[in-house]
């Protein structure tokens, strides 16, 4: 195994960039490691005829559950104790109102989706929804269902060797799922995406070591690794020779290191996302990390097809409106200067983000201030992707209980992202190990509003 080791430095989610790339077995988000060149050799598989589109998802989770009441359906009629503290503002869309923590998302409204009556939330305190449409018991004893970032690796591969299909920023956090990478599921561990976690990112690049002896290294390799080849009777090992010489691209190329290393930004560009900090309310989730966000737009502007992270910690049983004042600022800022951004680059047409958690609150305030879960009803933010836009789709009740208009399920939303994607979630199937070909999602038509 090869490591090339770099300085030390940290982001703002306190990712060590030292130590990280390891040829044989870096991190993949995976409880088996699979190494780079299993990554880049299973992704070559697909040799599909979308393997250059530029189309590519932002998925922003919002672990712990957010508030719709307090974000994009204020409930302007109900009793105090269940409209809460917040009051709607206009936006830049004539009557539609959200909540007054977002005055920079209400400006560009004419860019967003906000959806305001989703359903199908299985009340699990995680992200597996939100990142594969499913529950997570779903073909549980095969695998389960991969995410939406593990199926573009299938189907559609890298864009470009040295960059990944997938990547997720998330770093871990103490309640471990809301900080999902995104699973492979029944895909395999080949099929996670890359992870930028544990000891960081520095090892991306070539930092103290020259190509002379990181070739050493790889001839050092290739000794070690004759052994095996001696006792592979099928000569499948030889096989792997391209896909490791595209592992060392990686290395060569740095352009994976170089999308990450978000200070090679212009500093008005930093400065419009903001960092999130001071970070408040994180506890035992994430942090309000919006350099992520950055990093996001320069990932998708690599080559990256799907980009997934957790931001803030949203369990708001008590404080609920303190947290919501704290994050929602920041959100605010983060998501309409990635909106902003991708459109200024040109790529906003076919970028798909999505801003959401894994269920509703409560609508009554609790003793503590807070709201507590509720699964029967939640909230959406969508923009990019090609999609309709300047819209407030689906209603709940007056005391947001319950969805009256356009129920939205879950799978409406991913099904949508995979049309946005360029796939056909009509008719494209996956085979599982058992060879049955399995939809993508149950509920294949995209959000016809939405087209």
């Amino acid at each position: 195994m090869l490591t090339i080791l770099g300085q030390t430095a940290r982001y703002c989610d306190g990712i060590a960039r030292r130590g990280f790339l390891k040829i044989g077995g870096f991190a993949m988000g995976s409880a088996a490691p699979a190494s780079l060149a299993s990554l880049l050799r299973a992704e070559s598989i697909s040799g599909n005829s979308n393997a250059r589109s530029g189309k590519a998802i932002i998925n922003i989770f919002l672990g712990g559950g957010p508030p719709h009441q307090d974000m994009w359906d204020i409930k302007t009629e109900a009793p105090r104790e269940i409209r809460g503290e917040f009051s709607p503002i206009e936006t830049a869309v004539p009557g539609i109102q959200i909540g007054e923590c977002f005055p920079k998302l209400a400006a560009i409204m004419d860019r967003l989706v906000v959806v305001r009556s989703v359903v199908g939330c299985d009340g699990a305190h995680d992200a597996f929804q939100c990142l594969t449409g499913w529950n997570r018991r779903s073909v549980e004893s095969i695998g389960g269902r991969p995410a939406i970032g593990s199926v573009l690796s299938k189907l559609y591969g890298p864009r470009d060797p040295g960059i990944p299909a997938s990547v997720a920023l998330a770093d871990k956090t103490s309640h471990v799922p809301w900080s999902e990478p995104g699973p492979a599921g029944f895909l395999g561990a080949a099929y996670q995406p890359f992870r930028p976690n544990g000891k960081g990112m520095e090892d991306l690049t070539l930092n103290g070591v020259t190509l002379d002896r990181l070739e050493d290294r790889k001839t050092l390799l290739a000794s070690l690794d004759h052994l095996k080849r001696e006792a592979d009777a099928r000569g499948m090992l030889s096989g792997m020779d391209a896909f490791t010489e595209a592992a060392f691209g990686v290395l060569t190329s740095s352009k994976l290191a170089n999308a990450l290393d978000i200070s090679q930004e212009p500093a008005e560009i930093r400065e419009r996302y903001g960092d999130g900090k001071p970070w408040k309310f994180q506890y035992d989730g994430a942090p309000t990390c919006n350099e992520h966000l950055l990093m996001a737009r320069r990932l998708v502007e690599a080559g990256v097809r799907s980009v997934t992270l957790s931001y803030g910690r949203w369990d708001s049983h008590g404080q609920n409106f303190e947290l919501v004042r704290d994050h929602g600022q920041k959100l605010d800022q983060a998501v309409s200067a990635l909106v902003l951004d991708l459109e200024e680059r040109g790529m906003l047409n076919d970028v798909t983000i999505l801003v959401w958690g894994e269920f509703g609150r409560t609508p009554r305030i609790n003793d503590g201030a807070g709201r507590d879960h509720w699964p029967q009803v939640s909230c959406a933010l969508m923009a990019g992707g090609g999609m309709k836009t300047g819209q407030a789709i689906g209603a709940t009740n007056r005391l947001g209980e319950y969805a009256v208009a356009r129920p939205v399920d879950v799978q409406e939303i991913i099904g949508t992202a995979y049309h946005n994607l360029g796939i056909d979630v009509m008719n494209t199937t996956i085979a599982d190990p058992t060879g049955r070909p399995q939809f993508l999602v149950d509920i294949r038509e995209p959000m016809k509003e939405l087209l």
